[in-house]
């Protein structure tokens, strides 16, 4: 018997475009009465027809949507999530500029405009913010990092991930002495051997005490347990968790 159609992934349905026309004309009919879908690109030397990574972030910028997290589907497939800009949602430089592109091609959608309307209306325009490839350590984290040799040892040795993470927590701090309390925080943290995205070991279990004499338990036999068709490892590992890998763009 043939599997059905994946439909959904992680409760938000998945939806197959085969090009840029096709992806505009669903954001045309459901960009209003869909909070978030998945988006399912081919791979490459896939052999399937589909649109691009670059097309969808563009298409979905014109009516308001952005991209977020990444999920494997299958040996042909991967998923990429887009939903509707949060209100009040910080931007990007990257989605900043490529919207200003969108702008002067004539592309945006009255729907995508007014997430630019608002976003110059209260500074958030003004205020975006920078991508991980192109951050750079500002002057007031590094002098807080100078005063205290063991976390600016610490910091030097963090990969992407969490680096990024302080450099975006700094970047989306809207007042001066928020920016400062974060810094110390930041600070106390690294001095610590901590950063965010860091999972500390596990404590080792305390030893158990020498066995008591008794006499010997019956092996007891197992339950049975119901076999569960799989419905696929990728898409079973991946809907284990709903983090998102970036911040709202």
């Amino acid at each position: 018997m043939a599997k059905k159609p994946i439909t959904e992934f992680a409760g938000e349905p998945l939806v197959r475009c085969a090009d840029l026309a096709a992806w505009e004309a669903w954001l045309e009919r459901h960009h209003r009465d869909h909070g978030a879908i998945w988006l399912c690109l081919g791979k490459k030397d896939s052999g399937l027809t589909s649109i691009t990574y670059a097309e969808a972030v563009d298409g979905g910028l014109c009516f308001g949507w952005i991209d977020s997290q990444k999920r494997p589907l299958d040996q042909r497939e991967w998923l990429q999530r887009f939903s509707r800009r949060k209100p009040k949602g910080p931007w990007s430089k990257i989605n900043r500029d490529k919207v200003a592109l969108l702008i002067a091609a004539g592309r945006m959608r009255p729907a995508g405009q007014a997430e630019v309307d608002a976003a110059r209306a209260d500074g958030r325009w003004d205020a975006a913010y920078d991508s991980a490839r192109t951050a750079q350590v500002p002057a007031d984290l590094l002098a807080a990092l100078a005063k205290v040799p063991r976390a600016e040892a610490f910091f030097a040795t963090l990969k992407a991930a969490p680096r990024y993470a302080i450099l975006y927590r700094l970047m989306s701090a809207k007042r001066p002495e928020t920016r400062v309390a974060r810094i110390a925080d930041f600070v106390g943290m690294l001095t610590r051997g901590e950063a965010p995205h860091l999972i500390k070991p596990k404590a080792e279990p305390a030893k158990a005490g020498p066995a008591k004499a008794g006499p010997a338990k019956a092996k007891q036999t197992p339950t049975a347990k119901v076999a569960r068709k799989p419905i696929g490892k990728p898409l079973a590992k991946a809907a284990k968790a709903r983090t998102p890998s970036r911040p709202g763009r």
